[in-house]
C-alpha cells in the first residue's frame, strides 16, 4: 500500500505500535499526543477502555517564558504525580506514531524523574 500523505504515514506507524503494546490494569498505557501548540498525556487501561489519569499543557502550567520542551517535561511530571497518587508505578509508553525525540522525549523524561517506571 502506497502512503499518500504524512497523516496516513503517521496513522500507519501508530497502528503498528498499538499492535505491540496494550494497557492492562497492572501496567496501563501512557499515551502522548502532540499538537502544534500543546501536548497532552494520559494513562489508559485498555482492558476497561477508561482513562485513569490525564494532564495537558492547557491547564495547571504557567508557560510564560518556557520553551515547548520545558512545558512538555512539566506535563510528564504532572501525569506522573497524579499516577503515583492513584498507586500506578509501572506503565507502557505509547509515543503515538511520533518520533521519540524532542517534546515526546521530554514528557518521558519528566515522568521518569517523578518515579514512573517504563
Amino acid at each position: 500500500m502506497k502512503v499518500k500523505t504524512k497523516q496516513d504515514a503517521k496513522l500507519r506507524r501508530k497502528l503498528r505500535i498499538r499492535q505491540k503494546i496494550s494497557g492492562t490494569p497492572g501496567r496501563p498505557r501512557l499515551s502522548v499526543c502532540r499538537t502544534l501548540n500543546h501536548i497532552y498525556s494520559q494513562i489508559i487501561d485498555d482492558d476497561k477502555g477508561i482513562t485513569l489519569v490525564s494532564a495537558s499543557s492547557m491547564k495547571g502550567i504557567d508557560k510564560t517564558g518556557m520553551k515547548k520542551s520545558d512545558v512538555a517535561k512539566e506535563v510528564g511530571r504532572m501525569v506522573a504525580r497524579k499516577a503515583l497518587e492513584k498507586g500506578i508505578k509501572d506503565v507502557v509508553f505509547d509515543r503515538g506514531g511520533l518520533l521519540y525525540h524532542g517534546r515526546i522525549k521530554a514528557v518521558a523524561d519528566g515522568a521518569r524523574e517523578e518515579g514512573l517506571n517504563f
